[in-house]
């Protein structure tokens, strides 16, 4: 006779696995590389920047002086130009963006407030302020001030801040190695025929796809069939290649799941087992040392679901992200709900800046309404009606 085992909340399961959460390990990356990551430690400033006074626009630099409104073009410069000059009196040097302006300039006149004269410039010395449109040294950071902190995530905007001041190496959390195990008899690949009784192996590819986009790329699959020495022998390999492990399906408590006891057999500790939500509630977290263990139901959307609330944000904070199982945004319904008390439902949604919408087809088997769908809402547990204008939390997909 099986003992029946108490179903946790949603909450209960956040709390416990971000209660085991470590980083993982720190590693040098060359800055071209880091894309995605987050800093294992503060960055600082190899160089000034700009590391000389240059022009921020096209124009004539000076060395103004009051009552002189008039200059004699003595020199041109462009941006690159290693030469040093400096301004006689009366003289001005035509400079571009970017150039680095004469050692005595004190002001940089755009082009559009200049009248020329063969190589004569003059201007309304109303419109002039000393230091104008001149680039300082340092005026974006100076050397071995602390540009980026450490649990700054790396993305596009950050690499070119860091590249422009001279560092070209940084420390940031690894990213995890995953295995991704499908379990099921009745899988097939779709370059197949199907035969009667199949279905296709879509979890598979939706898993590659979301670990992907989070910016993983050493995934490990395999495909095996419900049967128990296989089960254990393939979550043995896996776990010995990777720091985090998914299975789908099989983790229920039907005469063909295996995968709970075959994780017990693999020295897999139990942190949590059956969640009192809908879809996922036979979804089991465990732990072997430093290694992450998620076994998710079977069911495609049920898949894709559990792994947006659960899988993804516990990766993220191994990789150095904060604040990974917080939603997006609270906004109200567009439309109205009704469930059963008890479970906590997550349902797919589209949101907008106006508030979200709960979709049709929230089947766990169901994948069609995720063609529309851009985020998880969930329901709270005890929650049974939701009027139009409710407020709910909604969670991004991808």
């Amino acid at each position: 006779m099986q003992l029946e085992v108490r179903m946790i909340s949603v909450s209960e399961t956040i709390e416990i696995i971000k209660a085991n959460i470590e980083t993982l390990c720190v590693e040098k990356r060359p800055l071209i590389d880091a894309l995605g990551h987050v800093l294992s430690a503060d960055v600082l400033a190899k160089v000034n920047v700009p590391s000389f006074d240059n022009s921020a626009m096209d124009g004539y630099a000076i060395c103004f002086e009051n009552g002189n409104n008039e200059y004699q073009v003595a020199h041109q410069i462009q941006a690159g130009d290693t030469n040093s000059y400096y301004l006689k009196a009366n003289e001005a040097a035509r400079i571009y963006t970017g150039a680095p302006v004469p050692s005595n300039a004190n002001a940089v006149i755009q082009q559009e407030l200049v009248s020329t004269s063969e190589s004569l410039i003059s201007f309304d010395p109303e419109k002039i302020t000393l230091g104008m449109n001149i680039r300082t040294t340092g005026s974006q950071c100076v050397q071995n001030q602390l540009i980026a902190s450490k649990g700054v995530l790396i993305n596009s905007a950050i690499l070119g801040l860091l590249a422009s001041a001279g560092v070209f190496e940084v420390e940031v959390f690894k990213k995890p190695v995953v295995s991704v195990i499908i379990t099921g008899n009745e899988l097939q690949k779709p370059n197949y025929e199907l035969e009667f009784g199949q279905i296709y192996n879509s979890n598979e590819f939706a898993l590659v796809g979301l670990l992907k986009s989070l910016g993983i790329t050493q995934i490990k699959t395999y495909q095996v069939i419900d049967e128990l020495t296989e089960v254990e022998k393939t979550i043995q390999t896996a776990l010995g290649e990777s720091d985090f492990l998914i299975l789908t399906g099989g983790v229920s408590v039907g005469d063909y799941d295996f995968v709970k006891l075959a994780l017990e057999r693999n020295q897999v500790n139990t942190l949590l087992y059956k969640i009192k939500q809908k879809p996922g509630k036979p979804l089991l977290v465990g732990k072997k040392k430093d290694k992450w263990v998620f076994a998710l139901p079977g069911n495609p959307a049920a898949v894709i679901t559990c792994f947006n609330q659960y899988v993804k944000p516990c990766l993220l904070a191994i990789s150095g992200y904060k604040k990974t199982f917080e939603p997006i945004a609270v906004l109200p319904l567009k439309n109205s709900f009704k469930k059963s008390a008890g479970l906590t439902f997550f349902v797919k949604g589209r949101f907008d800046y106006q508030g979200v919408e709960i979709l049709q087809g929230q089947e766990s088997f169901n994948l069609l309404s995720f063609n529309v769908a851009n985020c998880i809402v969930k329901i709270d547990e005890n929650t049974e009606t939701l009027e139009i204008g409710s407020l709910v939390e909604v969670y991004p997909l991808d």
